[in-house]
């Protein structure tokens, strides 16, 4: 859960967004008129489906040519059997026109590297040098575009000024403004818009049965209709932290500090780093929903009882602009603390002084 407040633009910005069937009928549409552009962008939260798409995307392109066409002779969805051949293939990571580009495990560290680096998009351009071993096109996903340090994308913009014949790069990105400019004029941009409440809960529902459903609306009412997100926080115990968050800023600018203090202490604690990180993202959340919520942006639900109502009195206590200072402000501390390693306490403390002082009309 460690990008649960991660939004693409800012907390407040709104973008032309268009659901996963148009965006399906977009990909068919350039298929069919043979207008095939050699870049898409798909952007959109995290947890929507944007891997799931680029991986449609890709199967429907490699079987052009052998795929069964609709009444009217061309194919009427990109949906591929997953009995076939080419799908099993695909997810078994067999295919060999195929290449996924990600963070990687940095081999001096062994840890998992902070960005997509430029051997990794040199990688591609060798491959996509290469004829195809199966004849057709060869196409790659770069799953967190955005993740692509400078000299990363400066190679990535060559290979898209100079692209080879039959070639398909589909590049997925929770953060497109991150991107160069020049990278995203140079590909088809669809930006994908969260599911709706109920799609998000049966989404969850058929990959988590056991849940329950007022759990369910919640998780999905806090991940914002990503239900992969919202599994996430569920595997964190997101909405009950999000719960006991809320209680502990409900009478603001009043504060039980001696919680707090409790709070930190525990927060603070050598096996406690990964509880840290999921408060800190739940409170930039909470923030975050706090801004657009008041900005009128989202038709704002309830997802523990009482956000709302506490929302609305804040943002109409010291308006709008505060809150959304103070979601950036957090946002930067939380970096800085994570460089410097700073003590986790000192970060609770700052935090809820900053949230009470901005609290205070």
């Amino acid at each position: 859960m460690a990008d649960i407040a991660e939004q693409p633009t800012g907390p407040i910005a709104t973008a032309t967004l268009i659901g996963h069937e148009a965006a399906e009928l977009a990909f068919l549409e350039t298929a069919a008129a043979r207008r095939m552009p050699h870049a898409w962008l798909l952007s959109g939260p995290r947890g929507i489906g944007k891997m799931t798409l680029a991986y449609r995307m890709a199967r429907f392109q490699f079987s052009q040519g052998t795929a069964s066409g609709d009444l009217f002779g061309g194919p009427g969805s990109l949906q591929i059997p997953p009995e076939s051949d080419l799908f099993r293939r695909i997810l078994s990571g067999g295919h060999g026109d195929l290449r996924v580009v990600e963070r990687v495990v940095n081999p001096a560290t062994k840890k998992l590297r902070s960005e997509i680096v430029v051997d990794q998009i040199r990688t591609l351009g060798r491959f996509f040098s290469m004829t195809g071993a199966e004849g057709g096109w060869r196409i790659a996903i770069i799953d967190g575009a955005e993740e692509m340090n400078p000299n990363a994308a400066n190679a990535l913009l060559k290979l898209l000024e100079e692209p080879p014949e039959n070639s398909l790069l589909l590049l997925v990105s929770h953060g497109p403004g991150r991107l160069l400019p020049t990278i995203r004029s140079r590909c088809r941009h669809l930006t994908l818009r969260p599911l709706g409440e109920a799609d998000a809960i049966a989404v969850l529902t058929q990959q988590m049965p056991d849940l329950d459903q007022s759990e369910g609306q919640g998780l999905v009412r806090l991940s914002e209709g990503s239900p992969g997100l919202a599994m996430a926080m569920a595997a964190e115990g997101g909405l009950q932290g999000y719960g006991e968050l809320l209680a502990m800023v409900r009478d603001l600018p009043e504060l039980d500090f001696a919680a707090v203090h409790a709070l930190g202490d525990r927060l603070a604690r050598a096996n406690n780093e990964a509880a840290y990180r999921v408060w800190v993202n739940l409170l930039r959340l909470w923030l975050s929903r706090l801004a657009r919520g008041g900005a009128g942006l989202n038709n704002m639900s309830d997802a523990v009882t009482g956000e709302v109502a506490l929302a609305s009195r804040l943002t109409v206590a010291v308006g709008l602009d505060r809150w959304v200072e103070l979601w950036e402000k957090i946002g930067g501390l939380a970096m800085r603390a994570e460089r410097v390693n700073l003590d986790r306490k000192q970060v609770v403390l700052h935090a809820f002084m900053a949230l009470q002082r901005t609290a205070r009309p």
